[in-house]
């Protein structure tokens, strides 16, 4: 007996899909690793940064899908779609909605602070990494006098001292982690929302790359 099934459509590219998930893996293998496993956290920094920067190009030149300019919108129709999955009136996208638009922007500007302030701070304690001999203590000294960092001695592995700039500079290191946490988790709830909205398996589309077709999408 034959069934009826509610046509799909492709929608994100592989790109996409296998970044998106190369994204997750390398993320939190970074967070779990933390100092204890330098090395580790280190590559997976690195990874994560990688990945960021080929999202941002590929917002630009990628398929429609995948560029800023099909799913990034003003506040209005953020807080309209917003307001949709609440009433249950919620509009259809073949791409990211609104609210997913927005989210994708604050997960990547978070994760490039993020790992900026990684690297910078890997260059300024071992001036090693990619910004070794580009970043150094000196660069980042006038901004740390300006927030007070320094002003108190700290110490860091092998009890050496922490310069002003290393605290800056591991200061929004962490506190960008944190955001990016938070952010993960506001994310996480906006896909079951959606997915409930829309009767659709949003995680599952982004393994297939296929969404349901919906006579009201856009």
């Amino acid at each position: 007996m034959s069934q009826n099934k509610t046509p799909t459509r492709p929608v994100w590219d592989p790109l996409i899909r296998i970044g998106h998930w190369t994204l997750v893996i390398a993320f939190f293998t970074a967070y779990l690793s933390g100092d204890d496993l330098f090395s580790v956290h280190k590559w997976a920094g690195y990874v994560v940064a990688g990945y960021v920067l080929v999202r941002i190009v590929w917002g630009i030149i990628g398929t429609r899908h995948a560029r800023f300019t099909d799913f990034v919108r003003g506040p209005g129709a953020v807080f309209g779609y917003l307001r949709g999955l609440f009433s249950g009136k919620v509009k259809d996208y073949a791409g990211h909605n609104p609210a997913g638009g927005a989210m994708v922007v604050a997960l990547l500007f978070s994760l490039l602070v993020t790992t900026s302030a990684g690297m910078a701070l890997y260059a300024v304690e071992d001036n090693a990494g990619p910004l070794a001999g580009i970043v150094t203590e000196e660069t980042f000294a006038p901004l740390a006098a300006a927030f007070g960092e320094g002003e108190e001695e700290h110490e860091r592995g092998g009890g050496q001292e922490e310069s002003g700039a290393e605290e800056l500079l591991e200061g929004v290191h962490k506190t960008f982690v944190y955001i990016t946490l938070a952010l993960i988790g506001l994310h996480l709830a906006g896909v079951v929302a959606s997915s409930l909205a829309h009767k659709e398996n949003l995680a599952r589309a982004m393994v297939t790359g296929r969404k349901q077709v919906h006579d009201d999408e856009t």
